[in-house]
């Protein structure tokens, strides 16, 4: 009975996966496309909107920055909302409002008016980020969890990859209807949000229940596959809220994911100056930025595949942390070397986007229910801070110039700290595990 009911069960698994992926997996990654590119965009705006609108090396990033503080404060209320209320609608919602937000950049006058605007996409957009990784726990299984994870962020360095040419595209727009490059640039990549939002109301299923698009038997066999997961979480922590968010391990992911945040976000914002600076023209830098997300977006899905056929979460974050740290340190000791510096860039790219996904599956090991959207809310606060961190590091220490070597370096010192961070909380869950066994063996 067991030798046939098992591959039958396995096949089931299979189709309800593959089924899953194509359905949901395509679109969260279509908006997470679209969000990362309205977060990333500013990089290449500054090309030209700095001297416009009178910002300097300090201001820039300072703004830029800004963004996370604003995504900081509503972070954690606006994910226990989305558990609440329903992905559908409560995305729905994010989208239309950064949209706006987006597209009011567009209209950005000087050094205070940056800062508003990018304070408020901040708020607008708090709660998208971990609440898609909320949304993906909720369908698939422990097992499935980390490769669901990279194919949804593999959206970013895609963003960077896509979005760089055409946004180099767009800045040569200057001029068109009495409006500027970078405002073309705020105007057109601002604009899908607000239809993917109207879209998402009606594409997102809130949870396996309720999927009509799958049979009752996959829905029967998915349903009870996540409720089983949940079960198991006996610590009754993971049902409370305020405790979970205390628990030493939340804040011990949060710091792990400051580094990664730092990073990527150097990338995001800085890259495109960086490059410029070597000599190259506005065009130009739009596809030799390409080429490290391209390389990130191959990297992070290998090595999150890597990640699930093993099991290993810990060692594929820090060894990935590491790789980051070393491409930044390449990066920032390039000199005039532009294929020093893509390499650098291209390093730190693979490794700040390669983390990522085995991160995000270990919060869902530990805490179940509300505790998990508020434990996720409140590490990817307080770990995006590094997005705040990063671009002020490298803008503080340019020294009003196109010089990056010093802030740089100070970024990849975050990536080892974050590495360091992820091996500690591996060893003390390990030897904590190892002390409970003997206890679990006597009951």
């Amino acid at each position: 009975m067991s030798d046939t009911s098992a591959p039958a069960s396995s096949l089931l698994e299979e189709r309800v996966i593959r089924k899953i992926t194509w359905r949901l997996i395509p679109f969260l990654m279509l908006l997470y496309f679209v969000a990362f590119l309205d977060r990333i965009n500013v990089g290449f705006a500054a090309l030209t909107m700095n001297r416009d609108v009178g910002l300097t090396a300090q201001m820039f990033g300072l703004g830029s920055g800004i963004f996370f503080l604003g995504y900081f404060v509503f972070e954690v209320p606006s994910t226990v909302i989305l558990h609440k209320v329903g992905a559908r609608f409560w995305i729905g919602r994010v989208m239309i409002t950064w949209g706006l937000v987006s597209i009011a950049m567009a209209f950005t006058r000087g050094p205070i008016s940056f800062y508003v605007l990018r304070f408020l996409l901040g708020v607008a957009e708090a709660g998208f980020f971990p609440g898609i990784i909320l949304y993906i726990s909720y369908w698939f299984p422990a097992n499935h969890r980390s490769a669901a994870t990279a194919l949804f962020m593999a959206a970013a360095p895609a963003a960077g990859l896509i979005g760089s040419p055409v946004s180099g595209a767009l800045m040569q727009m200057n001029g068109m209807l009495g409006l500027r490059g970078w405002q073309w640039l705020f105007l057109v990549e601002g604009g899908p949000a607000l239809v993917l939002g109207l879209i998402t109301f009606w594409y997102l299923t809130d949870r396996p229940a309720e999927a009509q698009w799958l049979d009752a038997e996959e829905r029967a066999w998915l349903t009870q596959a996540i409720v089983e997961e949940q079960t198991a979480l006996t610590d009754p922590r993971s049902y409370s809220v305020w405790r979970a968010m205390m628990d030493w391990k939340v804040l011990a992911l949060s710091l792990a994911y400051f580094g990664t945040s730092a990073g990527l976000y150097t990338i995001g914002f800085w890259a495109p100056l960086i490059v410029r600076s070597l000599g190259f023209s506005v065009f130009r830098v739009g596809f030799l930025v390409a080429i490290p997300n391209l390389i990130a977006v191959i990297g992070m899905v290998l090595w999150s595949r890597h990640s699930d056929r093993t099991g290993e979460r810990y060692w594929h974050a820090a060894i990935a942390c590491l790789v980051a740290a070393i491409g930044m340190a390449m990066a920032a000791h390039a000199g005039t070397s532009a294929i020093l510096a893509i390499t650098g860039l291209s390093l730190t790219a693979f490794g700040v986007s390669a983390a990522k996904p085995p991160l995000w599956s270990l919060p869902t090991m530990f805490f179940g229910g509300t505790a998990a959207a508020a434990s996720i809310g409140l590490i990817n606060s307080l770990g995006t801070l590094g997005g705040f961190v990063g671009p002020i590091m490298v803008g503080a220490n340019s020294g009003g110039g196109g010089h990056f070597s010093r802030g740089l370096t100070m970024v990849g010192g975050t990536l080892i700290v974050s590495a360091v961070t992820i091996l500690i909380l591996r060893f003390v869950i390990q030897g904590e595990t190892n002390q409970n066994l003997p206890t679990r063996k006597a009951l």
